[in-house]
């Protein structure tokens, strides 16, 4: 009997691509679902109707929500192409730098993202410092796992997409290459992979979004 994949998604949410990443790993056939967020799918209500949002893997029939809980169910389900470690204290220092990746460091960027001028500086500070622990991690390390990429490097790889794009539209050089060359070379790697490059938004799109809502975002804090 076939088994039913369908992953709900929108075209240019990174946690989403977490999960496109990890079912192209395994190379697992399903079907893409696009959300409009501002419109939501009864269906979308249905799987997630805690936090109503993207992404959402249904499994024949059963939702999984969270894009970090998709990817443990995805490798513990599929057993091809393993991404989290096997080691028990490996497994668990993966879970403990993803978890700060979503909680410490995306939350840091957007503050570098949100702000400008003089507010700038404390955020970008902040992310700096937050930085610095990735920069570590990669040691003698092609990927974080490694020599293939895995659990961590699909949860930090929005850095290696989304970073370039903040970076492009404010004009910073947030991973300077001098001072996180490890970080550098590794979102080179990540982005080059050819199974992770095929599944990259289009960067114009990205821009424009991206560029619309900094100015929001900052129209809103003038606004006060």
């Amino acid at each position: 009997m076939a088994e039913e994949l369908k992953l709900f998604r929108t075209w240019s949410s990174p946690f989403a691509l977490r999960i496109v990443h990890a079912l192209k790993i395994k190379g697992l056939e399903y079907e893409t679902i696009f959300e409009d967020l501002s419109n939501k799918s009864d269906s979308l209500l249905q799987y997630n109707p805690i936090h109503k949002k993207v992404p959402v893997l249904v499994h024949n029939g059963k939702p999984i929500c969270e894009s970090l809980v998709i990817l443990e169910y995805v490798d513990e389900t599929w057993k091809q192409c393993p991404l989290l470690p096997r080691d028990p204290y490996e497994k668990a220092k993966a879970r403990f730098w993803a978890k700060f990746g979503d909680d410490k460091l995306f939350s840091s960027i957007w503050n570098v993202f949100t702000t400008q001028g003089k507010e700038q500086e404390e955020p970008i500070a902040a992310a700096v410092q937050n930085l610095k622990p990735i920069e570590e991690l990669l040691k003698e390390k092609k990927f974080f796992g490694g020599e293939t990429i895995g659990y961590l490097d699909i949860a930090f790889g929005w850095t290696a997409n989304i970073i370039s794009i903040l970076e492009e539209i404010m004009n910073l050089n947030l991973v300077d290459e001098e001072k996180f060359p490890l970080l550098s070379a590794w979102m080179q790697n990540f982005s080059n992979d050819p199974v992770i490059k095929e599944c990259w938004p289009p960067r114009d799109k990205m821009i424009v979004k991206f560029q619309v809502m900094r100015e929001k975002y900052l129209k809103a804090v003038v606004s006060q």
